[in-house]
């Protein structure tokens, strides 16, 4: 169910009836939010776009918060978020005519020309929008809509949603919009839309030779279906993704039409979800971040959620009878829509600003991802042959900075952070010397002393052959974890000993780790 945040309550009315969202506020600067007194006094008379005012905190940036973890907004948009998008705008068209200035004055010119009717089209793109929110028929909008934008670009339908959001227009509103992408080709049938996908891949394919590099290529369709061909690519195993889900979804619609069970079929669907986090953890965000398209974290991501809300409703409550079967094809519906927006929207508009680097951060992140709608991860040949880089942007490491592959800290916060994580952590490299204990109380003492010495000076004769067993059988490669539960001061202690290797599973030492686990008891009490 839609979490909804009408910004006109107060702060203690939305936090009663959605608690998480006081931790939301105060990562963002409210930190009065929990405070108890403050909440009941104060809260109930202040709104959270007062309260934004009054700590100078950019409501651009609490929206984009409270939609980020899941909330729709009702109401207008605040006058100063309207203010403050607008005047980012300003600042990104600032930004974007520094690197325009580079290109070609042959492309120069044709951005010249075509400022007027651009203008013009998104004009009217907004003005449908503003037809279905009075209450016109989706069916005669939908009709100007295709007359008119049958050749529409995807940045144009982009540009209309974000502008309408700076204008104050409701993010459910600015859904419906999305809600009729699908319209543009309306009427074609699917084995049209095959055919002439797969046309324009070879085509673009061929183009791509006669040209001799993939960077002479404007179109966004034409350079999406270029990646989309490169086994192992990001765009190639999410389109891949997209085509069995298709498939999934056609079944279950033949199903339902012949009142047949569907089985584990919904299940399959529902591994859609991987997919999204895909999506949501890998596209959305370095759109947005590096190149300030907030259209699909703004609109796309919100229907995403509530796509896989509804189906594991629906895998839970599996009633089967005629309320939940029109459920089932309402979500179908709109998970196809979403598959046509994604390969005629998201991927291309990706396709045409992401870097090669960018995708192959992206292709790397992705491995931590589980395989999902039956489609096989492949090997994107050349990332796996180029140096690791990070998708997004980074800060250069400053001086006196410890550098590694998930980013860059200093001395000071590595430190402070291994001494905040409620663990024991001790290593021991491979030439069996203690090296590193984090700081704090502990249940097993490791003096200071203790460091550059033998780890088996440091154990009585009677448990040293226990240890030298376990690093044995870590060096060997014959194991890679031992965990030992034990009581230690009548508390219920888990000792974990884990081999530590590098990429190549060369042996570098051995990690312990002791956990306090009595906390755990409770969750387990009848």
């Amino acid at each position: 169910m839609m979490k909804t945040i009408d910004l006109n309550r107060s702060v203690y009315e939305l936090v009663t009836e959605y608690p998480e969202l006081a931790d939301i506020m105060a990562d963002l600067g409210f930190t009065e939010i929990t405070k108890p007194a403050m909440l009941h006094s104060v809260g109930k008379l202040m709104t959270i776009p007062k309260g934004a005012k009054m700590k100078g905190i950019p409501m651009t940036s609490v929206i984009s918060s409270l939609m980020e973890n899941g909330f729709a907004l009702a109401g207008q948009m605040p006058a100063q978020a309207a203010s403050e998008a607008s005047g980012a705008a300003g600042s990104t068209a600032e930004q974007a005519e520094k690197p325009q200035q580079a290109q070609s004055d042959e492309n120069a010119q044709a951005q010249t020309a075509d400022s007027s009717e651009s203008k013009a089209r998104l004009a009217l793109l907004k003005s449908y929008l503003r037809r279905l929110a009075a209450g016109e028929d989706l069916e005669s909008v939908r009709a100007d809509f295709v007359k008119n934008f049958r050749d529409v670009e995807a940045s144009e339908i982009m540009k209309a949603e974000q502008e309408l959001m700076k204008e104050g227009t409701p993010l459910s509103d600015v859904q419906k919009l999305c809600d009729i992408h699908s319209a543009l080709f309306h009427g074609a049938t699917k084995e049209e839309k095959i055919a002439n996908a797969e046309k324009e891949v070879a085509a673009s394919m061929k183009r791509a030779q006669e040209l001799g590099a993939q960077k002479n290529y404007k179109d966004k369709n034409e350079l999406a279906a270029i990646l989309e061909a490169i086994p192992g690519h990001p765009l190639n195993t999410l389109k891949k993704e997209n085509k069995s889900l298709e498939k999934l979804i056609e079944e279950a619609k033949t199903r339902l039409d012949a009142h047949e069970d569907l089985g584990d079929l919904l299940s399959r669907i529902r591994e859609l979800s991987i997919h999204y986090a895909k999506k949501g953890d890998l596209l959305y965000p370095l759109l947005k971040v590096n190149y300030e398209i907030s259209g699909p974290s703004d609109v796309m991501w919100t229907v995403d959620d509530e796509i896989r809300d509804e189906l594991a409703y629906l895998v839970k409550n599996n009633d089967q009878n005629a309320s939940w079967e029109e459920r089932v094809r309402a979500v179908l519906k709109r998970a196809e829509e979403m598959i046509y927006k994604e390969n005629n929207i998201l991927f291309p508009i990706c396709a045409v600003n992401f870097t090669e680097e960018e995708w192959m951060g992206i292709y790397r992140d992705s491995k931590d991802y589980a395989g999902c709608l039956g489609v096989k991860k492949q090997t994107w040949v050349k990332a796996e042959t180029q140096p690791s880089a990070p998708a997004g942007k980074t800060s250069p490491a400053q001086d006196g900075e410890v550098v590694m592959p998930g980013g860059h800290m200093t001395v000071a916060q590595l430190t402070a952070m291994l001494n905040t994580i409620p663990l024991e952590i001790s290593f021991v490299d491979a030439d069996n010397i203690n090296r590193f204990f984090n700081e704090g109380p502990k249940l097993f003492k490791r003096p200071a002393a203790a460091i550059d010495r033998s780890v088996f000076s440091c154990h009585p004769p009677k448990v040293e052959p226990i240890v030298r067993s376990i690093i044995d059988d870590f060096r060997s490669g014959r194991k890679d974890n031992v965990p030992v539960w034990m009581e230690k001061n009548g508390r219920t202690v888990l000792v974990n000993y884990m081999a530590v290797r590098d990429k190549d599973h060369n042996y570098l030492g051995t990690l312990e780790v002791v956990q306090d686990m009595e906390f755990a008891k409770k969750y387990f009490e009848n």
